[in-house]
């Protein structure tokens, strides 16, 4: 046991002793060391249950609360009421030893071990290679991933796309058009097909395939079906690249095919939420409290993106996942409320279905906006963006901002190799850490099984002590609230705070038995750093 799960066991028993529910304790890192490790507003929240002041409440907390000196060696009462809790020193180092002995297990738990979850991200129909748009989607999707599983889950990688539709149409007859042109016929192009120089590869290698023989072939046939199958193949190498590949990839049209489109229309209209106006069929959103209804099936007869997404939703309920997350871009923001309430206006549960909406990404090039337009084509490919500043940077740089904050990526800041780069900076403390143990070895020093942690007590010590203990905390509480970034965060601060303790703490001395404590220090930030950005899915190279 922690000493932060110590204290919150001690204050959930004041709770349970007192029969308050629904307030939860909420523990946090303090800013300042003078104030304890730990610091909680608890005496607060509770002041209206109790009818006290917090201040006494405080003192009550005080008093009912067991002062283990294997974990917390003193408690204090601060200001209008809150606590601060000092963690003893003595658990410092259990925890230290404990993580050693763990290595590449440190920060990984069974908590949430026999649940599944299944996760859709990406979901770009195959008419183009992946931009950066959606680079930070792919990214934020695999690290959520890789939490969860970091957690217990079991959890399934999914792709949803479709490879039918008018965008479909599009594509075939860019191609088809591209064919012919690089035939030498004097065709113009329209301004609303596919520009990119993608279709004149495709149309290229049609011709070194099939020669003229297809120019009287409809833009429906080998055109489409050689575009999809071509972009589909780039597709999945970039997500390669990128370190991950998807478990399953679910064909829309699979829904026409099996009638769930049709069963989705019927059901709700039984529970009369659907209307016919204008030859349009009307989801009937308005009887569910929305400020409007809305459109299912044009009057065209083709349906709005709810539909099949609502029909996607139902099988993937059906499938029986304890936990389905979707990540979207931003310009889902208005759509996903409506096919949830579709979903459960169908008799399903929806409360497992979570919505991650990530803000757009802005490329910067010399101070200038990148401007992105998949079919005019100036746009840059995520394979692009790869081979520009390494795989390593473009995940950190699309997880190291808050999902919800928009993304300014700073190509020059991308490019610098050097610490100013943040992931590099990381990267740079786990291959010193790598030096230094080599040079170690090379002057006779051995990082023996038992060192004597306790003569770890220098404030930069204790510091990198306090921060690599809290790294399973920062594990769990990422993965359960779908925030990549806070592991980012993490591992920049510990990668500060190593730093400043090689600045100020010698690691190899003629004290042998102080270095081979520091040289256990330091093996145990290696670990938590390596651990942190195989999370993130980042390399941890041992030379720079």
């Amino acid at each position: 046991m922690t000493s932060k799960e110590y204290i919150i066991e001690q204050l959930s028993s004041f709770l349970e002793h007192h029969k308050i529910e629904g307030v939860s304790v909420i523990l946090q890192k303090t800013k300042d060391e003078k104030f304890g490790d730990y610091a909680t507003n608890l005496a607060m929240q509770l002041a209206r249950h109790l009818k006290k002041k917090p201040v006494d409440i405080a003192q009550d907390i005080k008093e009912a609360f067991v002062l283990n000196p294997s974990y917390v060696s003193k408690l204090e009462i601060a200001g209008p009421g809150f606590l601060n809790f000092f963690a003893s020193t003595d658990n410092l180092f259990s925890q230290l030893s404990d993580l050693l002995t763990q290595e590449k297990e440190f920060g990984r738990s069974v908590s949430q071990k026999g649940k599944r979850a299944q996760i859709e991200f990406v979901s770009a129909n195959p008419t183009g290679p992946l931009t950066i748009g959606h680079g930070r989607g792919a990214v934020l999707g695999d690290t959520v991933a890789r939490l969860l599983e970091a957690i217990g889950y079991e959890v399934t990688r999914e792709y949803y796309f479709n490879n039918a539709g008018r965008q479909m149409r599009v594509l075939g007859e860019s191609v088809r058009l591209r064919y012919l042109q690089e035939l030498g016929e004097d065709i113009s192009f329209p301004d609303d097909h596919y520009q990119g120089e993608y279709i004149r590869d495709i149309a290229r290698d049609l011709i070194k395939e099939f020669g003229d023989s297809l120019k009287d072939q409809p833009e429906s046939t080998i055109f489409k079906d050689r575009a999809e199958a071509s972009i589909f193949a780039e597709i999945k190498q970039t997500i390669k690249r990128l370190g991950f590949s998807f478990d399953v990839f679910y064909n829309e049209r699979s829904l026409y095919d099996q009638g769930k489109i049709d069963e989705v229309v019927r059901e709700l209209n039984k529970k009369g939420f659907i209307a016919c106006r204008d030859h349009a069929t009307w989801f009937l959103t308005s009887k569910l409290g929305f400020d409007q209804d809305r459109v299912f099936v044009k009057s065209t007869g083709e349906p709005t993106y709810r539909l099949p997404d609502t029909a996607y939703h139902v099988e993937k309920v059906k499938r029986g996942f304890d936990l389905i997350i979707d990540v979207f871009g931003a310009d889902h923001i208005a759509t996903y409320p409506d096919v949830l309430a579709a979903v459960k206006a169908l008799g399903y549960k929806t409360e497992h279905i979570k919505v991650l909406i990530h803000q757009f990404v802005t490329l910067t090039e010399n101070g200038e906006k990148v401007k992105m337009s998949t079919r005019k084509a100036n746009f840059i490919t995520l394979d692009e963006l790869m081979d520009d500043v390494g795989v390593d940077v473009t995940r950190y740089f699309f997880l190291m901002r808050h999902m919800n904050a928009h993304l300014n990526f700073d190509l020059a800041l991308a490019r610098t190799q050097s610490d100013e780069n943040p992931v590099f900076y990381i990267q740079y403390a786990h291959a010193r850490i790598c030096s230094i143990l080599e040079l170690a070895t090379e002057r006779g020093y051995t990082i023996e099984q038992v060192a004597r942690l306790e003569r770890l007590t220098a404030p930069e010590e204790q510091q990198l002590i306090k921060h690599l203990i809290s790294f399973p905390q920062t594990v769990e509480a990422s993965a359960l609230n779908y925030e990549p970034h806070r592991v980012v965060t993490y591992l920049f601060e510990l990668a500060s705070l190593f730093h400043k303790f090689y600045t100020v703490c010698r690691v190899l001395s003629e004290d042998k038995e102080l270095s081979v404590a520091r040289l256990h220090l330091i093996k145990a930030v290696k670990i938590v750093i390596a651990n942190g950005l195989d999370l993130l899915g980042i390399s941890a190279p041992e030379h720079m």
